[in-house]
């Protein structure tokens, strides 16, 4: 899809703005720019969750290519333990840069750590699993358990215990503090990183599909 190819484009102009553009941050400096990867790796490894959480609820609800349709969720997830990784290891440079240390306990790093390990839980019943014909049926059901927490680890228990995170992009007051280049670079690369995901997402299912086919017509 051409929309996809767009991230050929999009992403260089995305590091261009990110690095070149937008000025250095009043505190942090230059230090500062890792935050228009960071915030949008953390949205993909989100956003992933979420699709293959939506996936796993039309199985359960049609029970129809029931194949094609878990290899569309695990594809989405593996995708999400990519990005997951991706945010714990730019957080971390963050907080080394911040506060002095790669690692603080702070409740989004902890939170982030916590959907990396249900990431790893779900790959792991699933191979454990390989053998079972029922293997789609509970699959499915941890990821939508999964998509229902990872809300709450992502953005409402970073709100409710005291962090050591500035909020500079969400304050209190629900108000966005960026000088405009900031915003628009970050909005930018949240869109970019997006359809990262998608393009990603697009040709790992046509891959699966392939494979799926290719089996069918071996196994007759």
């Amino acid at each position: 899809m051409f929309l996809y190819r767009l991230v050929y484009v999009l992403m260089p102009i995305g590091i261009f703005l990110s690095l070149l553009w937008v000025p250095p941050a009043n505190i942090l400096g230059d230090a500062s720019r890792i935050l228009y990867f960071h915030v949008p790796v953390a949205w993909v490894s989100f956003l992933a969750f979420l699709v293959a959480g939506l996936h796993s609820i039309a199985l359960l609800i049609k029970k129809s290519e029931i194949l094609y349709r878990e290899a569309m969720a695990y594809n989405s997830a593996a995708i999400g333990m990519v990005f997951t990784v991706l945010t714990v290891i730019t957080g971390s440079i963050w907080a080394k840069v911040s506060w002095g240390h790669f690692w603080n306990w702070d409740p989004r790093e902890t939170s982030i750590v916590i959907l990396m390990l249900i990431y790893i839980a779900y790959f792991s019943l699933f191979s454990a699993l390989k053998s079972n014909p029922n293997r789609w049926g509970i699959s499915s059901v941890y990821l939508i358990i999964s998509m229902i927490i990872a809300p709450f680890l992502i953005f409402i228990v970073p709100r409710v215990y005291p962090s050591l995170h500035p909020d500079t992009i969400i304050n209190q007051d629900k108000k966005i503090h960026l000088e405009a280049s900031m915003r628009i670079t970050l909005f930018f690369l949240v869109v970019t990183f997006t359809l990262l995901y998608g393009y990603i997402y697009k040709i790992t299912n046509k891959l699966s599909l392939i494979i799926i086919k290719l089996r069918s017509s071996h196994d007759i």
